[in-house]
């Protein structure tokens, strides 16, 4: 698989094969996702020090950019209150959250250990 298709299955960025979270969450139920401490397959540790993910908080800044763009600009064509776009920027915010988490978290990881893939016999 590529490097792409790993982050989106989050698949462990070692070997490919490890689930990175063992739960999803889901923000209606306001439950974060659950991350494991190390793959299960290669047992590589995805949190290398206390404070690891703390960039990722970056990453997910961007993303968060990236989708709300689209979503103002296509809520202004559909919605005429300043008001009613504010809400549903912040309702797909609310609503993508739990996926922004998951998904910084696994483009955080793979700048970092995404080159060192170990070669399967």
């Amino acid at each position: 698989m590529s490097q792409f298709t790993d982050i989106i299955t989050e698949k462990c960025p070692i070997c490919g094969e490890g689930h990175v979270f063992t739960k999803k969450g889901n923000p209606l139920l306001f439950k974060m996702p659950k991350m494991n401490k190390e793959c299960l397959v290669c047992h590589h540790k995805f949190e290398k020090e206390p404070g690891f993910f703390y960039g990722a908080m970056y990453v997910s800044y961007g993303l968060t950019i990236l989708e709300m763009a689209p979503i103002f600009l296509i809520s202004r064509i559909f919605v005429d209150s300043y008001n009613a776009t504010i809400a549903i920027i912040g309702l797909s915010a609310f609503l993508l959250s739990t996926f922004n988490f998951r998904l910084s978290r696994m483009i955080w990881m793979y700048m970092f250990d995404g080159g060192k893939r170990q070669v399967q016999n």
